[in-house]
């Protein structure tokens, strides 16, 4: 029996994890974040009322269940402390739920205005980040300059340290950017009226969910983004600032690897991006404004409409092979109920190659063409299906492909945006797969 699932996203992030994380949190004790920061956006709608999470986790909503920001993350402390008044606002006494890491980076203003200065000077050729200032964050954290959550609960040690990283990075807004200096004072003086309210929920986190294993008690670990937008591993330069992958469930939370019992990706009946980059199953028009407009495709944190196109396996194999998936999650099949016909990228074309890995070059992974295996739609609704026997036949033939593909099994299908709405084969918290 698994006590502990990582679910992560398997395509380019927006693939309904926040979904499939408040489910299983219904059978856990603890819910984790491991890396990036107000840049994620996930979706919960329960019994037809929808939120939008972006710090905190997506269990967070349940009593019982305690959810943790692991040291992995990037935290901006006047949007958290915002996210929480409104969900107290709501009735939900998250701040009596949440702990955050006390190694935690804060992510403070400079972040941000490197972040956007950044992308308004690449122009066309900007990575299309969220402009909250993640990236810069995690810079600071990688040269050992950054503050951490256990800094701001020490005003004395705190100042000298945030007026060093001041210096740095308005010499370089001022004289690189040509954009407003920030006042370190200003910034200081914001932390502050913030340290009280926070220092109740700072604490080892690693320390706390090691005990809660201890105690057979489980935990789910949520991933930001997706495994394709992989600091390391994915379609880099257009990529996050973090790890994405299962691995950082690990060094993001403080508690060992060999603690994690089922890893669980989570990936569309299709495929979506946002922002730039290579993108080979792209449908720019016809059926892929169909996927858009069935699929409600926009960010949930930017708003930006998401790029779609045909479900591709040699992404979805990298996914695997990287994370060691142990079962994926296949949501929004109800988007594919209208097409005649329903495509699948088994391989790409490059140059006079067919190739069934993808290329590591950006350049060649621009040039790759696509091969496709066709096969019939089904022509029937199939939203808000519980039941594996009440898919139409062709429906349950292409779930049994992709799974084939890709060599892992589908163990959850989500038919609808709401909780209830899912087909469950194999519950990944009471599964042996491990």
């Amino acid at each position: 029996m698994s006590n502990s699932v990582v679910v992560i996203g398997a395509q380019w992030g927006d693939e309904g994890k926040g979904k499939i994380v408040d489910w299983l949190t219904q059978q856990a004790e603890g819910v984790v974040r491991f890396q990036g920061g107000h840049n994620a956006g996930h979706t919960l709608v329960i019994d037809g009322k929808r939120s939008i999470l972006h710090l905190l986790p997506s269990g967070v909503l349940h009593e019982n269940v305690m959810s943790f920001l692991g040291n992995g993350m990037v935290v901006s402390l006047p949007d958290l402390c915002s996210e929480i008044d409104g969900l107290l606002d709501q009735g939900v006494p998250v701040d009596q739920r949440i702990r955050i890491s006390e190694a935690c980076q804060v992510l403070l203003p400079y972040h941000i205005a490197l972040d956007q200065a950044r992308e308004l000077r690449k122009g066309r050729a900007a990575i299309g980040t969220t402009g909250r200032g993640i990236g810069p964050a995690y810079e600071d954290k990688v040269a050992r300059r950054g503050i951490r959550m256990i800094d701001i609960l020490n005003p004395e040690t705190l100042k000298p340290k945030l007026f060093e990283l001041a210096e740095y990075h308005n010499f370089a807004l001022k004289h690189y950017y040509r954009v407003d200096e920030i006042d370190p004072n200003t910034v200081f003086n914001e932390l502050l009226t913030l340290v009280e309210r926070v220092r109740p929920w700072v604490c080892d986190v690693g320390a706390q969910l090691a005990h809660m294993r201890m105690k057979g008690q489980a935990l789910v670990f949520e991933g930001a983004q997706g495994a394709a937008l992989d600091i390391d591993h994915g379609t880099y330069p257009f990529v996050t600032s973090s790890n994405t992958t299962a691995a950082q469930a690990a060094s993001g939370s403080g508690l060992g690897p060999g603690y994690l019992d089922h890893i669980l990706g989570v990936t569309k009946a299709y495929t979506t991006r946002v922002g730039s980059g290579p993108f080979p199953t792209e449908l720019a028009s016809g059926v892929g404004s169909i996927l858009s407009e069935r699929g409600q495709e926009r960010g949930a944190t930017t708003g930006r409409a998401r790029r779609c196109g045909w479900l591709d396996i040699v992404a979805l194999k990298h996914c695997v092979r990287v994370n060691s998936l142990n079962s994926l999650c296949l949501t929004k099949l109800d988007v594919l109920d209208e097409l005649d016909s329903i495509k699948i990228c088994t391989a790409y074309q490059y140059q006079n190659e067919v190739l069934l890995h993808a290329p590591i070059q950006i350049e060649a992974l621009e040039a790759c063409v696509p091969i496709y295996e066709e096969l019939p739609g089904w022509k029937t609704s199939t939203a808000g299906c519980c039941d594996w026997d009440a898919l139409p036949e062709a429906a349950q033939r292409y779930i049994e492909r992709v799974s084939e593909l890709v060599g892992v099994p589908i163990s959850l299908i989500s038919t609808a945006p709401d909780r209830a709405s899912l087909i469950v084969r194999a519950h990944p918290l009471m599964s042996s797969q491990h």
